[in-house]
């Protein structure tokens, strides 16, 4: 599965350089120059390769300089480029600790009565923490804290996570 980790927003200046949105909470491991990088454009499947010649932190975004692209014309042609890796390339999941992507498509049961709930369908990452997006049974979308009081259990292996909603979180 493609996972990732930076999107061109836009070109930098007039020597080439992206500015390049982090989507990975290690960008130190994997915007070194020197690497390679798989990018795609949004909606295509084909990758290809860039190599990092340099990078500096900018305005909490990073600037990003590739082997080849040496103008403003060059790098607008990348605007929207995905950069991405395969989730087999990065270590497991520890103790409580979760991948966006080890959490989407899990089944949710809730506590107590063991009804489905839904499907989550997308974590959220907002100021106040993360949200589990779930798509109900009935097709409704509910936002649920990813806290452990409220998602006390989590079972990568069969698939499902336990929600403890409290008094009128669930009522859409």
């Amino acid at each position: 599965m493609e996972l990732v980790i930076g999107r061109v927003a836009k070109s930098h200046g007039v020597h080439g350089e992206l500015v390049v949105e982090v989507r990975t909470d290690a960008p130190e491991d994997r915007f070194i120059p020197g690497i390679e990088l798989r990018g795609r454009r949004d909606r295509e499947r084909a990758t290809r390769p860039y190599v990092i010649e340099a990078v500096r932190a900018h305005s909490g975004r990073l600037l990003v300089r590739l082997e080849g692209i040496r103008d403003r014309d060059a790098a607008d042609e990348l605007r929207g480029t995905l950069f991405v890796i395969d989730s087999a390339d990065i270590p497991p999941s520890e103790d409580d600790s979760y991948y966006d992507h080890e959490l989407e498509g899990l089944r949710a049961f809730l506590v107590g009565s063991g009804e489905e709930l839904g499907t989550v369908r997308e974590v959220l990452h907002t100021a106040a923490g993360e949200l589990l997006a779930i798509t109900t049974t009935e097709g409704k979308e509910v936002l649920v804290p990813f806290v452990t009081e409220i998602v006390p259990g989590i079972d990568l292996d069969a698939g499902r996570i336990s929600v403890a909603p409290p008094d009128g979180l669930l009522e859409l």
